[in-house]
């Protein structure tokens, strides 16, 4: 385990700076809620069947810069983040390294190797194997002690989805409820109400055996009759439902609380409203409320906000894989037409073993190359920044589960969504800057790093199609310091070197 000293943290927390900041927290001008959502309400959550979106059959236009970048704009942090969330089975193995920082470094602390060696109750451990969890993930070793503790200690913890995270908070809720207080013990504050029903699906499947704790939603649609209040050990919601039963209808009581988690606070900091609707709930918590931040980034607005509300914490951050390419093989092909590159595309498809995803420049073109591969009989996925929420989970499901084993898509999910199997990307269009011809380096390293994930081989191949294209290619291997190699399409053995 790696311990790094707190010192210098400890001297920002206690500088001027700080209190400051503080200060500021807690004189937020605290906006109205802005969810539509009400403690008395009739308007149960429903799912509507929306009509794919239709494909063009003619040839891809030519890129056009507002058609990408209003795209993603439609994709919010909370769309991503949900998206992660589908692609995950179970844990992700990593071999990244936990960096743990602490205000008192002469504080012990400690890992296990073993859910029996963290003393919890049969029924507990019980629900943990049956989801699966063999041992505990990295994340886990770290944390759980800590969460367990007595007396309790705050946490702060950077982690991606799939890394255990939401078992980590799960099994200390779970573990300081005390049944025989009919009381709302434990609080989950989730961003949307996708993310807050997935979490609450997660903490029902491991407290199943815990038939004496009893768990709650508090997100649009659920209600509660006039003059009833929750009395539910655990209740996981969104912000603006909290806020309107602790605040208006004072139907939620907070005294109680043992355990408060703010998840996905990245997502909540960057959702207008949500940073002062949590900030609302956080004060009206005891002092000695146990609190967990969890975060996917650890960038300053999400440092800040942290150390504003939560009190000598303990930080755990999972190092993030180092932005290398070692472990993926590059290549191009070179074509000189539309024809020719949808001719590269169709071998390279029959050579897979897993998964591939292909990217392109525009929306425009990933759906006439998704029509083009069905009307040929291939079984594909597309994901575009116009799909609905709905829509794009019903994608990332079938392409996890295998369904359909490549997904078509533009820069959407250039970033953070991992998928073990996959094990081939396709820039079907090189990646350059919106408002200019150059290669876009940044792009390009985050789409071929969807392949070679968890420390396996990945090709990444790009498609070049003219002296532009060329260029570009040229600017990335500098960019990089790399070469990459030229692949013949048309050679059934350098295709199939892709399978190994």
């Amino acid at each position: 385990m790696s311990n790094v000293g707190w010192a210098q943290d400890a001297e920002q927390q206690e500088s001027q700076e700080a209190k400051l900041l503080a200060e500021k927290v807690d004189g937020l001008e605290l906006t109205k809620e802005t969810e539509g959502e009400t403690g008395q309400t009739n308007d149960a959550p429903t799912t509507t069947a929306t009509a794919a979106p239709s494909l063009p059959a003619t040839a891809p236009p030519l890129p056009v810069a507002n058609d990408a970048t209003s795209e993603e704009g439609a994709v919010t942090p909370a769309d991503l983040s949900l998206m992660r969330k589908v692609m995950r089975k179970g844990i992700v193995e990593t071999k990244n390294n936990v960096e743990i920082y602490q205000k008192d470094p002469n504080n012990p602390l400690y890992s296990v190797k073993s859910f029996e060696a963290l003393n919890l109750r049969p029924e507990l451990l019980r629900g943990i194997y049956e989801m699966g969890f063999k041992l505990p993930s990295k994340i886990q070793e770290f944390s759980l002690p800590t969460l367990l503790a007595e007396p309790p200690s705050n946490l702060i913890a950077q982690s991606q989805s799939g890394t255990g995270k939401t078992a980590a908070f799960t099994l200390a809720m779970l573990s300081r409820i005390d049944p025989s207080k009919k009381c709302t013990q434990a609080l989950v504050v989730s961003p949307t109400m996708e993310l807050a029903l997935q979490t609450l699906e997660s903490v029902r499947q491991m407290g199943k055996y815990c038939t004496d704790i009893t768990i709650r939603s508090a997100v649009k649609g659920d209600m509660l009759p006039r003059g009833q209040r929750v009395i539910e050990h655990i209740v996981i919601g969104t912000p603006g439902k909290l806020v309107d039963w602790t605040s208006k209808y004072k139907c939620l009581d907070l005294r109680s609380c043992k355990v408060f988690v703010l998840d996905e606070a990245d997502v909540m900091i960057a959702t207008q409203g949500h940073q002062d609707q949590s900030v609302r709930i956080h004060k009206q918590l005891p002092k000695e409320c146990q609190m967990m931040l969890f975060s996917a980034t650890y960038v300053d607005e999400v440092v800040n906000f942290a150390k504003a509300i939560i009190k000598d914490p303990v930080t755990f951050r999972l190092r993030r894989e180092d932005e290398t390419l070692k472990n993926i093989r590059q290549m191009y092909v070179e074509c000189n037409s539309t024809e020719e590159k949808y001719e590269a595309i169709s071998n390279i498809f029959t050579s897979l073993v897993g998964s591939a995803m292909f990217f392109c420049h525009t929306k425009h073109t990933a759906t006439w190359l998704a029509k083009r591969l069905i009307d040929d009989g291939y079984q594909v996925g597309i994901l575009t920044g116009d799909l609905t929420a709905d829509e794009r989970v019903k994608v990332l499901q079938r392409f996890r589960d295998g369904t359909e084993r490549v997904l078509i898509c533009t820069n959407v999910l250039a970033r953070g969504i991992d998928v073990e199997s996959v094990n081939l990307v396709v820039n079907y269009d090189l990646p350059q800057h919106y408002d200019s011809s150059r290669a876009d380096t940044e792009t390009y390293l985050h789409r071929i790093g969807r392949c070679g994930r968890f420390g396996k081989t990945g090709n990444a191949i790009n498609i070049v199609d003219g002296i532009d294209d060329l260029r570009i290619l040229k600017e990335i291997e500098d960019h990089f310091g790399i070469k990459v190699v030229k692949l013949d399409y048309n050679s059934v053995e350098e295709i199939e070197k892709l399978e190994d």
